[in-house]
Order: C-alpha cells, then structure tokens, then sequence
C-alpha cells in the first residue's frame, strides 16, 4: 500500500512501503510543519504494523537545534511503538552543524541514502538496542 497523508498541500508526504514509512523531507522544515510532521508520522506507526521509519534528509540545507529535537523525538515516538527509525542522507554540511550545535540525535541510526536505511532496516533489531549489529569483542 502507497499512500501519503492527505488534505495538506504543504505536509511532508509519508510513503508506506510494507511495514517501513518513507518521509522524504525537501527544503526547509518550519517548527509547525515540523510538528505535524513528528503528529503524522506517530498516528501511521500506531495505527499500521509499520516496523521502521526512514527519513530522508537529503533536500534538507540546514538543521538548526528544534529540527534535531523534533527528529529524535519523532525516533523516540517510534521506539516506544516497536519500530525503528533511520536517517537518511544527511548532508556533509549538515552533519557538521548538528557537531557545531552538540546535537546528538539519540535513537536516530544514520544511512547515506535511502537505498542503506532500507537495508539497515531489514536486519533484525541488535539486542544493543542500536538497531546494528552487535561488535565482537
């Protein structure tokens, strides 16, 4: 099933593909978007067997500290629902400005691109909690 959230001309779209949620962010991210972002995306994981969520931050040019918190809390949101969430192509620029800031994104695993996130996401959970597998010792 593909759909996305209907009814706002302005909403970031959130794509089912199986039990993972695509949310491809492009452009700059305003707090009440964001907001409704981190609502929709709460509501299709509590309402769907959806494992994983995957956010794609490749069109997005700065990340100030409200859009980190919003991330993590939206990866926060859904942990406690029992699925994981990636970001996904986050911008060298970008990455730069979240160390500047001393974001740390907790509950956030990291992929280049959408293509890894998928893959990260068909691995099963680490008892880590990380969602990657566990390192030998």
């Amino acid at each position: 099933m593909t759909a996305s959230i209907p009814d706002r001309a302005t909403a970031v779209p959130v794509v089912a593909l199986g039990q993972t949620l695509l949310v491809s962010v492009q452009g700059e991210l305003y707090d009440t978007l964001a907001e409704q972002l981190q609502h929709d995306i709460t509501l299709r994981v509590a309402d769907s067997e959806v494992s994983g969520v995957i956010i794609d931050i490749s069109g997005v040019e700065i990340v100030d500290s409200y859009l980190g918190r919003v991330l993590a809390e939206i990866a926060e949101g859904a942990r406690l629902m029992a699925a994981r969430t990636v970001l996904a192509g986050m911008r060298p620029d970008v990455a730069i400005t979240l160390v500047e800031l001393g974001l740390t994104l907790p509950g956030l695993i990291t992929a280049l691109d959408v293509e890894c996130a998928l893959e990260l996401l068909a691995r099963p959970s680490a008892p880590n909690g990380s969602g990657l597998p566990e390192r030998a010792a």
